[in-house]
């Protein structure tokens, strides 16, 4: 949550000419309403169980860029379904993580707690190791600009062989 995984997916797909999907914008989009308000009127739970099935149906498709929620590697049978594709961690310190996000009253969990630098750090030492076990590449975001976070991805997705050199 808050490591700018929407803003880097949609200039990446951008810079390459791929299309770029969003696991919560579809989910909004498909419901009519805002994240925030599927987690007021299903619960988390309920939410999950419709970013599963977009990640089922996104993952099925070839030569996307494709962001999810921060929470969504929580479920096993999403982190089997990410693998499917190159995975990347965008990894970025809790307390950078709530510089971001202080005044930003778009995101459910922070906005039910009573504490939430709390629960950013919480969720963080939660993820963090799912993230790790499943991720092709881990770039690092607490304090590098969007361009060096492009660059690292770049080079990494050269590397693996995604992209020729000259497309870099």
């Amino acid at each position: 949550m808050g490591a700018g995984k929407t803003t880097v997916g949609k200039r990446l797909a951008k810079r390459h000419g791929l299309p770029f999907l969003d696991t919560d914008h579809e989910i909004e989009r498909r419901c009519g309403a805002s994240v925030s308000t599927i987690f007021d009127l299903e619960g988390e739970e309920g939410f999950r169980r419709r970013e599963s099935k977009i990640i089922e149906e996104f993952m099925a498709l070839s030569g996307h860029v494709i962001t999810t929620g921060g929470g969504a590697i929580l479920a096993e049978e999403n982190r089997k379904a990410l693998q499917q594709g190159f995975v990347i961690y965008l990894d970025a310190d809790p307390e950078h993580l709530w510089l971001r996000l202080r005044h930003d009253t778009s995101r459910p969990l922070l906005k039910q707690s009573d504490d939430p630098r709390a629960t950013l750090v919480a969720l963080h030492a939660r993820r963090d190791p799912l993230y790790r076990s499943i991720a092709n590449m881990i770039v690092p975001t607490t304090r590098a600009s969007v361009s060096v976070v492009m660059r690292d991805i770049e080079q990494g997705l050269t590397q693996a062989g995604f992209f020729q050199h000259e497309n870099v």
